[in-house]
């Protein structure tokens, strides 16, 4: 602290001319500088003796001794692992790459080379895309027809005690000796283009253009719609000379021609055939039965319904037979579609068939799409037993003689 008064100052006297300044002495300095004695550097550097180290000393601080390696000192052939690359003391960095890098000595970055390479990689990306986009649409319009049978809620699996697994049961850890049903299989066990019939012993063989695909749990056979498009029994699996019920979950993805899911025949005309045909000039569903020898229109009988959803939508038919009242009935989607009186029914040769149907001795009406669940049974439902069996509260006594593609 002060007393508020200015302290004395005591000016310092101008250095005289000629002189080092302030604490040197008057002359110009030496000639190594402040500190360093006057005449030439010595050749190695202050602190070193001149001409470098001796030649047989260690280096600097290091005396050498006879006999005794420098370790300090790098062989004839040994690299400097500290000596600078003669191109890594060049400047890392063209005039192209320093453009637009903020280092010194570029040019202005290449605005134009930056926005072709933004809109390369945008259109990379938009190809990337798109081709994704086209696949999946290649994958839909060439096997959607894998998720077609998807919205079947599968009462029909519970209505006659249907073996959700094969009936061959494989080893289990189970201590009270029960064993766990094996997974259901479609095919017969080591031939995968036979059909395994659930509850007889009758197998259909698929043709080249049907194969088996999966439905969410299920499996179903998908059908072309060509020539080929078809799968074929082994022999006959209904006895058109008694009552009979048949029945088949179906898909069809033809907006027009005549369709045929299930008959049964393969001489100069069907027994019977189930599927979808023009009736006076309109699409429909039907069940049509052949009562005469020869395949005359004459000679077959009709039942059909129109009106109905029959493009791209899974649905239940349902036909029977009934031997003493000599009828044939359609039902579709658990509604009776309509009736009709027949003389009976002709016994044409030949096994079932699923796909196609024998008119005029020619292979006719290749389904297109899917099906599954499909059944036969030897007695005509009645209309309560029909509802029964679209609920999947048939009672367990009633079994279907030959099933396929179950679940």
């Amino acid at each position: 602290m002060t007393d508020g008064t200015n302290p004395q100052s005591n000016p310092q006297p101008e250095p005289a001319p000629g002189s080092g300044g302030y604490g040197f002495p008057p002359g110009p300095p030496a000639q190594g500088g402040y500190g360093y004695p006057p005449g030439p550097t010595a050749q190695s550097g202050y602190g070193f003796p001149p001409q470098g180290p001796a030649q047989d000393s260690g280096g600097y601080g290091y005396p050498q001794q006879p006999g005794q390696p420098n370790p300090y000192q790098q062989g004839p052939h040994q690299p400097d692992p500290y000596a600078q690359d003669p191109a890594a003391q060049q400047a890392p960095w063209s005039p192209a790459q320093q453009a637009g890098t903020g280092i010194p000595g570029g040019d202005q970055p290449d605005w134009e080379a930056m926005a072709d390479r933004s809109a390369a990689e945008r259109r990379r990306k938009r190809l990337w895309m798109l081709g994704g986009g086209v696949t999946v649409l290649a994958l839909l319009a060439g096997g959607g027809t894998f998720l077609l049978l998807s919205g079947d809620n599968g009462k029909q699996d519970k209505a006659d005690g249907n073996p959700s697994a094969s009936a061959s049961a494989s080893p289990g850890g189970d201590p009270s000796g029960s064993k766990s049903p094996a997974p259901y299989s479609p095919t017969v066990e080591g031939d995968q283009t036979l059909l395994r019939d659930s509850y007889g012993k009758i197998g259909i063989r698929l043709g080249t253009d049907t194969q088996i695909g999966p439905v969410g749990k299920r499996f179903q056979i998908i059908s072309k719609g060509t020539a080929n498009s078809y799968a074929q029994a082994a022999e006959q699996a209904v006895d058109v000379s008694k009552s009979f019920t048949v029945t088949a979950r179906v898909y069809n993805s033809a907006t027009k021609g005549g369709r045929i899911a299930v008959s049964q025949g393969d001489g100069e005309s069907f027994s019977f055939e189930l599927g979808l045909d023009e009736v006076n000039g309109k699409p429909a569903w039907i069940f049509r039965v052949q009562t005469g020898d020869k395949g005359a229109a004459a000679t077959t009988r009709t039942v059909a319904a129109e009106g109905l959803p029959m493009v791209k939508t899974a649905t239940t038919l349902m036909a029977t037979y009934d031997a003493e009242k000599k009828t044939i009935a359609l039902y579709v989607e658990g509604k009776k579609a309509g009736e009709t009186q027949v003389p009976g029914i002709w016994q044409a040769p030949g096994p079932l068939q699923l796909g196609r149907s024998k008119h005029h001795n020619i292979w006719i009406n290749a389904w297109q799409g899917a099906m599954h669940n499909i059944r036969i049974y030897e007695s005509a439902f009645s209309p309560e037993q029909v509802a029964a069996f679209e609920e999947g509260k048939l009672p367990a006594t009633t079994k279907p003689s030959h099933a396929w593609l179950l679940t």
